[in-house]
């Protein structure tokens, strides 16, 4: 076979396989987790929307120039 040729018998091999490791897999259900999360910081609140506006500009630029 060439390359991108199209073989069915390894896409049913590909979905066997898969519905096996179903199984394995974790629940949504199973996973959930009640809590809370704290941190303190000693920094201003200007400075962490400061810091914030930096991230969001960063993460701009990246999709600017990607």
């Amino acid at each position: 076979m060439g390359f991108g040729s199209y073989d069915e018998s390894e896409q049913e091999r590909q979905q066997t396989e898969s519905d096996v490791n179903d199984d394995d897999a974790v629940s949504v259900q199973d996973a959930k987790h009640d809590g809370e999360v704290n941190y303190e910081s000693n920094a201003s609140s200007a400075e962490l929307i400061d810091k914030l506006q930096e991230m969001k500009e960063d993460a701009d630029e990246k999709e600017g120039g990607a």
